[in-house]
């Protein structure tokens, strides 16, 4: 990172925070959603104000030479100790014990930055420097403790949130807590990048102390980089805990809402005479996938009259036989009666009689039951559907059971295909 690409990650943290305001404006009284966007915030000012023309830039326009390394220090202090109290909040525990830690890492940042400030306004650094601050100025006096200061912080807050942090992701590993141990997980190598960033400015800058510059392109080329993916890590695992529940929860919407159309397709023939349900391109996966099923559920209404119970119960043994378990068997029973019930209804309105082999045996002996005797679908509870399945997720399974069913090539398909 030598010049402008320093706003490629700016960009992207910009965006972050930009799609993310919603909700802090949302939830501002809440300390993990202020923690949050001081993260954000602080990430994105720490590459623009770190990039070589902000540096020249603002030193042109204050006449301060290398004010912006102070700016600079000031604005990664912030970002670890924002990181530090929202993982004291993500953690819990009594609200007055995260309260007062919370203030004390707040008083101790306020203390370091105000530090820098008393050194940096006591030390002469004339020659301005874009990339080699904390080398070029390693033995002037005020300066030298500054870049201690500086990188003593780094390195403990660093060493702290990284070792709370995999404590912490190795109990929700076993509490299965899959979100937040990832995004703790990201977090351990986030604080990884940023430690190995101190050490080797730590290296640079001790390489200096005894007389030598032959390491300063650890602090200058190969320390920035880190410094730069750990910050982008370090948004990332913090919002992955935050985010991901609605990207799973919008995934398995998803995966419901194409699931149940071929059975929403199957009974489009009784969706009545009313107007259908009209969805607005915005609506969320979830209000499209409810939508679906409430049509469904519609439809099975009008369906009622060709549902038979007799075989109903025909295929519920019959799955029961094959070591189906109840909920599995109740699955594959209603399927084949909504199937059976299809063709019955098509025959009906043909003037045909239901043919003798279309009966419960038919449609059972040619209906796919996995070898295993486990179909993998629940029903949701009961309900005033006219089958015992449902609830979105569980039409879902429904819709997927029918569809093996109408695949099969069953009799009962080739009967319908004679009556018609």
């Amino acid at each position: 990172m030598t010049g402008s690409d320093y706003y490629i990650p700016a960009a992207v943290l910009a965006i972050a925070l930009v799609v993310k305001s919603p909700s802090f404006w949302h939830t501002w009284h809440s300390p993990m959603s202020k923690s949050i966007l001081v993260i954000l915030a602080c990430s994105a000012a720490g590459f623009v104000f770190g990039a070589p023309p902000t540096i020249e830039r603002v030193n042109r326009i204050t006449g301060v030479p290398n004010i912006s390394a102070l700016i600079v220090y000031c604005i990664l202090s912030c970002l670890a100790c924002g990181s530090l109290v929202l993982l004291i909040h993500w953690r819990g525990g009594a609200e007055e014990t995260v309260r007062r830690h919370t203030r004390l890492w707040i008083a101790a940042t306020g203390v370091v930055m105000a530090t820098f400030c008393v050194l940096f306004s006591l030390s002469d650094v004339p020659i301005e420097q874009q990339r080699d601050f904390d080398t070029f100025y390693a033995n002037t006096p005020y300066v030298r403790e500054m870049i201690v200061l500086y990188l003593t912080s780094h390195t403990a807050t660093s060493l702290v949130v990284a070792t709370k942090c995999w404590r912490w992701a190795r109990e929700l590993r076993e509490l299965q807590a899959a979100w937040t141990h990832w995004g703790l997980v990201i977090l351990v190598t986030a604080f990884g990048l940023t430690l190995s960033f101190a050490l080797l400015k730590f290296l640079a800058v001790g390489a200096r102390w005894a007389g030598t510059d032959a390491w300063d392109a650890l602090s200058t080329d190969i320390a920035p980089p880190l410094a730069g993916l750990g910050a982008a890590m370090t948004t990332v695992g913090f919002l992955l805990p935050v985010v991901g529940p609605r990207l799973g929860s919008m995934w398995v919407s998803w995966r419901a809402y194409r699931a149940m159309e071929p059975l929403w397709r199957a009974l489009e023939p009784f969706s009545g005479p009313g107007k259908p349900m009209r969805i607005r391109r915005t609506a969320s996966l979830e209000i499209r996938a409810m939508a679906r099923s409430t049509e469904i559920a519609d439809r099975l209404l009008n369906l009622a009259p060709h549902l038979d119970t007799g075989r109903r119960e025909a295929a519920e043994r019959y799955a029961s036989s094959h070591g189906c378990t109840p909920d599995a068997a109740i699955i594959f029973a209603e399927a084949a009666t909504i199937h059976a019930a299809l063709v019955a209804a098509e025959a009906a309105e043909a003037g045909a009689a239901v043919p003798a082999g279309a009966g419960a045996n038919a449609t059972l002996e040619v209906a796919a039951v996995p070898a295993s005797g486990r179909i993998p679908m629940t029903a949701d509870g009961d309900s005033a559907l006219p089958t015992r399945v449902s609830g979105t997720n569980g039409l879902a399974r429904l819709s997927i059971q029918f569809s093996k069913i109408h695949r099969s090539g069953s009799p009962v398909g080739a009967d319908r295909s004679e009556s018609n």
